[in-house]
């Protein structure tokens, strides 16, 4: 089977929440990188490393059934020539519920292969709430 190309990292990155939106387990790993050094984190979940282990954990979500809408707000984008890093937040809408789910925060992190841009890690974890000002609740912790 001929893996996709993906000329962006953008390209990869639609492929990805297209993947998601579809349940697709065949597309969404097309867009990953065929590397024991891959990471994937979902929120709430533990750090999976490794082909196999993320394979297993888009496995397991696909098979719940559960249809989700993503739509990304707030994106920055800081790219080099071979890797390109991804924060966006996920709004997510999970079809039979009435309201969105609070957004998620994202990082996707993608290296260019000589088949083109290929996903190394995706970290996805809930946003903090926010107040009536938009800003978030909790205080600014610099590290």
């Amino acid at each position: 089977m001929t893996r996709a190309t993906f000329p962006t990292p953008q390209d990869a990155e639609s492929a990805f929440y297209e993947a998601l939106e579809r349940s697709d387990l065949e597309a969404m790993m097309d867009v990953w990188a065929e590397d024991e050094e891959i990471i994937c984190v979902h929120p709430t979940g533990p750090r999976l490393t490794g082909y196999d282990q993320v394979r297993e954990s888009w496995t397991q979500i696909f098979n719940s059934r559960q249809r989700l809408q993503v739509r990304l707000s707030n994106q920055v984008y800081v790219q080099g020539m071979m890797l390109s890093i991804h924060s966006v937040l996920e709004n997510i809408l999970v079809a039979g519920e009435p309201k969105p789910r609070p957004p998620m925060i994202a990082t996707n992190v993608y290296l260019r292969t000589a088949t083109g841009w290929r996903m190394l890690v995706h970290h996805s974890s809930p946003a903090p709430a926010t107040g009536a000002s938009g800003a978030a609740d909790a205080p600014k912790i610099l590290h």
